[in-house]
């Protein structure tokens, strides 16, 4: 019998930024906004041989009970502007942004993006991401008017007006006039007609070495995932333990079917940290204490307040939780999506698992809020990443590092020649572009439904 091919595991590096996973009171972490913390992250990814280089957006401070919430990083560099200038100092590691599909018109995102895919030589990489958050939208001029359902039909629409726009452009589109001097240029005119679009122009960027940027989504509703299925290159996810992780694989893989599309067509990217230590206890205890500084006493605070939707500054984070109900109608914290829509239901969970395990507000926070986490020697965290990828519950991660711009350093250096002596990660480019490194094939999209080229 032959025996299973064996899986190759993909990588990614997420630059630490807005979330509650970077350790900023630690003394080797540095800013957050200067380039030279960009540039060494992605320069030690390439260094590993990653995938791609992954940059989340902040479009909004957050508040938290009507105060800017300084628990979270305040300020975030313009994702298309960064990943340009990583173009500039790196040469075949992948460049994914994530850009709002709600906010953003399709043919200017159409020729941002495919002018990063030229500047790099196809390395790029769109997350689309949705917002019916009116919050948020109050910083554009069409603050907050989609439903929570739109989102979704519009993010649809955006995606394949950009796609006609992308591959609108003929093979031989351009033809050199040499008695002129001059390129005459044959592009037909993309018309995209939908519910929000109305677009009749010819496209101003030709195809990209690898045909257009590499399509990411992050969205794990019905609605998300069905978008995902139909238009995703990849997937970020959030799913952690290995039974969680093969459910949804098995889930997003089965739907690829009803669009035509192949089991592998579509990888699945879940987020995960690390923590190294010369031993597996010594990595535990390192674990722990980088637990004790994600979520301090003030942090603990807030992220209950979220649940309650009180203000719960009275509470001691060493105590028990609080016996009140949450306010069920309560917006105490803006900018960052309510963790549930039953927090008395949840109130409830945690106070038996509180009274169970004899756990505090703060260790209960501790618990609740851990993502995936790979722990362990250098050995033991390759074999278990290793482990989920050849069981089907990933096709790889995306790592997201505690410290800004060192935190990967280590895993390169200990983790990757691990993975590699287990034959589960590549040991050299075996090409230019993003859909080289993601084994994806060259895009042709027959022209979507609404969005054709005339």
């Amino acid at each position: 019998m032959t025996a299973k091919p064996r899986k190759q595991v993909h990588l990614a590096a997420h630059f630490p930024g807005v979330n509650n996973t970077t350790v900023w009171a630690d003394p080797a972490s540095k800013s957050q906004v200067d380039f030279a913390s960009f540039e060494h992250l992605a320069r030690t990814a390439e260094r590993g041989l990653f995938d791609f280089f992954f940059l989340a957006e902040g479009l909004r401070l957050r508040e938290h009970r009507g105060r800017i919430h300084d628990l979270d990083v305040v300020g975030r560099p313009d994702t298309l502007t960064v990943l340009n200038a990583v173009a500039a100092v790196t040469e075949r590691l992948g460049l994914a942004g994530t850009i709002n599909s709600t906010y953003n018109e399709p043919f200017e995102l159409a020729k941002q993006f495919a002018a990063l895919d030229h500047l790099s030589g196809g390395r790029a990489a769109w997350n689309v991401v949705t917002s019916s958050d009116a919050f948020t939208g109050e910083n554009f001029r069409r603050g907050g008017y989609l439903e929570h359902g739109e989102r979704y039909r519009r993010a649809a629409e955006v995606v394949a007006a950009t796609r006609a726009l992308w591959d609108s452009w003929p093979a031989d589109s351009l033809v050199l006039d040499r008695e002129r001097g001059v390129f005459a240029r044959e592009i037909p005119t993309t018309a995209v007609h939908t519910a929000h679009f109305d677009i009749e122009a010819p496209f101003v960027v030709p195809p990209s070495p690898q045909g257009h940027p590499v399509l990411l989504q992050a969205g794990d509703s019905d609605e998300g995932r069905e978008f995902g299925a139909r238009t995703a290159d990849a997937i970020f996810t959030v799913h952690g333990t290995l039974e969680a992780g093969q459910k949804f694989y098995t889930d997003i893989k089965g739907r690829l079917a009803k669009y035509g599309r192949a089991h592998d067509e579509l990888l699945v990217f879940p987020a995960a940290t690390f923590v190294l230590g010369d031993s597996a206890a010594d990595a535990h205890e390192r674990a722990r204490a980088i637990r004790y500084q994600q979520v301090s006493p003030q942090t603990a605070i807030a992220f209950l307040e979220q649940i309650w939707g009180r203000d719960l500054s009275g509470y001691d984070p060493d105590g028990p939780l609080p016996e009140i109900e949450p306010d069920a109608t309560a917006e105490i914290t803006r900018g960052r999506v309510r963790h549930t829509k039953d927090p008395v239901a949840v109130a409830k969970a945690w106070r038996e698992k509180a009274a169970a395990e004899k756990l505090s507000i703060r260790e209960l926070v501790i618990e609740v809020t851990a993502r995936q986490q790979f722990v362990g020697t250098a050995a033991e965290v390759a074999a278990q990443i290793d482990h989920y990828v050849q069981s089907d519950a990933a096709d790889g991660f995306i790592l997201v590092p505690h410290l800004t711009p060192t935190g990967l350093d280590e895993f390169v250096d200990t983790v990757v020649p691990e993975l590699q002596d287990r034959g589960s990660f590549r040991t050299a480019y075996s090409g230019t572009t993003l859909r080289d490194h993601l084994g994806l094939r060259h895009p042709h999209h027959p022209v979507a439904e609404g969005a054709r080229a005339s």
